[in-house]
């Protein structure tokens, strides 16, 4: 079996968001990027699947050459080998459409995603890159069973879960509850140093949306304490100030 996995190049949940250029540019300066976790999670069920049945793993990414330590530990937990596709990341239909122009004549069994990207979260990529390359798509899986060229997925739906079955190939999207992600160990890192890293032109493709700024919610309130026996105040104050109910 052959997979394809997307891989992102985010910030680190502890990153202090900062931006810059009159708030049209997040800022970059002294910031920690990892892989997207989801995406993590993507690549280590496609070594889980590959190791049961056969196969060989390939991570891509959309990014310039400062993605590539994200790439490397990619390869350090297990992929085969990666493709970077050389440009900057603009958004979800750019990607998709880099993506799907690399995979289109690389004959993949199976694609996968995480749910979303923990900077955006917009939850995009997957779904147009399946309609660009004319596969079925199955968002945020939470398992996924191959046997003879078709999977059974579980995936989350409002108000509880659904079982799907799929022929290969499609494209599917990675959950939390999918598996746990692998940590990489030295003999995995020394071998990522010489595993292969394709680097390749980006295509002429439009992005989809354009930025016009960025701006920080608001910053907390006071927390103001209600004793228990005023907990009509409590309501008030909930409907009048907070606005909530």
């Amino acid at each position: 079996m052959k997979v394809l996995v997307c891989i992102s190049n985010v910030p680190d949940t502890t990153t202090k968001v900062t931006f810059v250029d009159n708030n049209t540019k997040f800022n970059t300066q002294g910031v920690q990027f990892i892989i997207n976790p989801y995406d993590e999670l993507a690549l280590t069920k496609a070594l889980e699947l590959t190791e049961k049945s056969g196969g060989t793993v390939t991570v891509i990414n959309v990014g310039l050459a400062d993605s590539e330590p994200s790439i490397r530990k990619a390869l350090a937990i297990g992929a085969h080998d990666a493709v970077r596709i050389n440009a900057e990341p603009t958004d979800a239909m750019f990607v998709a459409s880099q993506i799907a122009a690399y995979a289109a004549n690389e004959n993949y069994d199976l694609i996968l995603t995480g749910r979303e990207s923990i900077d955006y979260n917009g939850g995009m990529v997957g779904g147009i890159l399946a309609g660009l390359l004319g596969m079925p798509c199955v968002n945020v899986i939470t398992s996924i069973e191959i046997d003879g060229g078709v999977a059974t997925l579980e995936r989350d739906i409002d108000g509880g879960k659904e079982k799907v079955s799929c022929p290969l190939p499609f494209v599917a999207s990675a959950q939390k509850e999918l598996t746990e992600p692998r940590i990489p160990n030295m003999r995995g890192i020394m071998a990522a140093r010489t595993k292969p890293l394709k680097v390749v032109d980006a295509i002429t493709a439009e992005t989809g949306s354009m930025t016009v700024s960025f701006e920080l919610p608001p910053a907390k309130g006071a927390c103001k304490m209600i004793p228990v026996e005023q907990a009509a105040d409590l309501i008030r104050l909930l409907h009048e100030e907070a606005k909530v109910i």
